[in-house]
């Protein structure tokens, strides 16, 4: 026979972790979902922009961003890409990753500045985080980021 206290005990562990497993993905306050990511020796907060709308609108029009977060942008596929900041605010690091995440090209990009920023080879990927993070974290061309299964694929 188990005892009362322990019966209890287990069925509220039982209910916490259906709850656990029925909970939506994490989102952001734009309604997109993030995900973790460690970049360098730092863990981020990304947004994921995995449609072509989400991917449109970025980061533009937000006055800031808090440190530790940012955006990934995920592809349907590999090509070269580029981009602009038009309407964006705040100055941002461009990293662009191939398939495997593997970082082909790490830019800054500057605010409302219409000229394109490219990849440097074809990338699926595109993490966008506030200037100076890329340098500060050491990240540079070759190293490989362990893409989250909530941004490997595109909607679309």
């Amino acid at each position: 026979m188990i005892p009362l206290r322990a019966s209890v005990y287990s069925l509220c562990v039982i209910l916490l972790l259906v709850g656990a497993c029925n909970n939506p993905a994490p989102t952001s306050p734009t309604g997109l979902a993030v995900v973790s990511l460690r970049i360098g020796h730092v863990d981020y907060t990304l947004e994921v922009a995995d449609t072509v709308t989400s991917r449109a609108t970025g980061l533009m029009r937000r006055d800031s961003m808090p440190d530790q977060h940012g955006m990934i942008f995920v592809f349907p596929d590999e090509d070269l890409r580029r981009f602009h900041m038009q309407n964006t605010r705040i100055p941002l690091d461009i990293l662009f990753l191939d398939a495997r995440g593997r970082v082909v090209s790490v830019s800054t990009m500057k605010p409302y500045d219409l000229s394109t920023t490219p990849s440097a080879a074809p990338a699926q990927y595109a993490i966008e985080l506030n200037a100076g993070q890329a340098l500060r974290n050491g990240v540079k061309v070759g190293d490989v980021l362990d893409i989250p299964v909530g941004a490997r694929t595109s909607k679309e």
